[in-house]
């Protein structure tokens, strides 16, 4: 299931991540690369393991685990391996497909990525972020603050940036529950639960759908 997340950071928390990546220093992407995606891998990242780049990362991950869209829809384990990213005139991220395993020993599974935008589409041309389907293709430039969160087993590529810069936060996530099928079913699920809710209260419709949720929940959860 492919989503966007609207207004995932708020202003403050904006202001703190381009303040900060602002006068920070940042290293060739190509370090994080698979050796495949090496060859098609051109930008820049903050150096992953500084003081700044830790504090940046809580800020994130913060910002998600209080989204209730993003909750209910990834059931996340553990959002891991998030990265800063920019993108100067003339870089890009050609077609590849995100590793299975990150987090070096850890081997955290990549069930769901997420790509975070961090400054206005205005402030550069291109840097278009194109996902692949079966037959069709979809471009995203998302406004500043908000995400777009998509299957790690997406082609995807970032396209060349011809003016301006690019600057997001990439993230990928191990889910509590492995198959984005078995996800979906319990994303509407829980939309129904609440609607109901909402609508009429806890009934015994409400309390027998609650009953179904958790059951499928325990069963498919790793």
């Amino acid at each position: 299931m492919r989503f966007t997340l609207p207004q995932v950071l708020t202003p403050a928390e904006l202001a703190t991540l381009q303040q900060t990546l602002g006068a920070a220093d940042f290293v060739d992407g190509k370090l994080t690369a698979g050796w495949h995606a090496k060859a098609v891998k051109q930008n820049q990242q903050l150096a992953a393991k500084t003081p700044t780049a830790q504090s940046l990362k809580t800020l994130v991950r913060q910002a998600l685990n209080r989204h209730p869209l993003f909750q209910a829809a990834v059931r996340p384990r553990h959002i891991h391996s998030l990265l800063f990213s920019r993108y100067c005139e003339g870089m890009a991220y050609g077609r590849h497909t995100d590793n299975a395993l990150m987090g070096g020993s850890n081997h955290w599974r990549s069930d769901v990525s997420f790509t975070l935008f961090l400054n206005a589409p205005e402030d550069y041309s291109g840097g278009e972020l194109v996902m692949e389907g079966a037959d069709e293709e979809q471009a995203y430039k998302l406004a500043a603050g908000a995400a777009i969160v998509y299957p790690s087993t997406t082609l995807h590529r970032v396209e060349p940036v011809t003016a301006g810069t690019r600057l997001v936060a990439v993230g990928w996530v191990q889910s509590l529950v492995r198959s984005p099928a078995q996800r979906e079913i319990l994303f509407d699920l829980e939309t129904v639960q609440r609607s109901l809710y909402a609508q009429q209260g806890k009934t015994d419709e409400f309390d027998l759908l609650s009953k179904s949720l958790a059951n499928l929940l325990r069963s498919w959860a790793e």
